[in-house]
């Protein structure tokens, strides 16, 4: 893929260097807080990436996305329920859901915390909640939680 310039994609983005343990979280409410990671903030121009971490018992609400995703379980265990099927995943492995499939994760110890890396394949991902079918850019949620950490 290449900028009509005849540029590869990526050559605007600088090299970063990015911890977690220095970024701000925001709320995904229901005891998931997210970091995001490799965003347009920082020049990306092809992906998105972040972690989000669950609390024991926590889980995030059926949503779908406009573009692929890939989750990596980092921490704990998941229970992930992708197009109704659900399954038990634990530390290193890993989901691939194509755009506009339904899913979900929750943490599987209601004790534990548990802790993902997700990679959407467009600077441009959506989340559309499955049960009210609201559609929100997944930037637009990081940059939301920006201003209010400012404010």
């Amino acid at each position: 893929m290449h900028h009509p310039t005849g540029e590869p994609c990526f050559a605007s983005f600088r090299p970063a260097v990015l911890r977690p343990a220095e970024l701000t979280a925001f709320s995904r409410g229901g005891g998931a807080r997210t970091i995001p990671l490799v965003t347009r903030a920082v020049g990306a121009e092809v992906f998105l990436t972040g972690q989000t971490l669950f609390e024991g018992g926590a889980g995030i609400a059926p949503h779908t996305h406009n573009c692929p995703e890939s989750v990596t379980v980092l921490e704990g265990d998941a229970l992930v329920e992708i197009d109704g099927t659900e399954h038990h995943v634990t530390r290193f492995d890993t989901t691939y859901v194509p755009a506009g499939t339904p899913h979900r994760f929750r943490n599987a110890s209601a004790t534990e915390p548990m802790r993902i890396l997700w990679i959407y394949a467009s600077v441009d991902a959506t989340r559309t909640l499955v049960e009210t079918g609201v559609t929100t850019r997944v930037d637009a949620e990081h940059d939301k939680a920006a201003a209010e950490t400012r404010d």
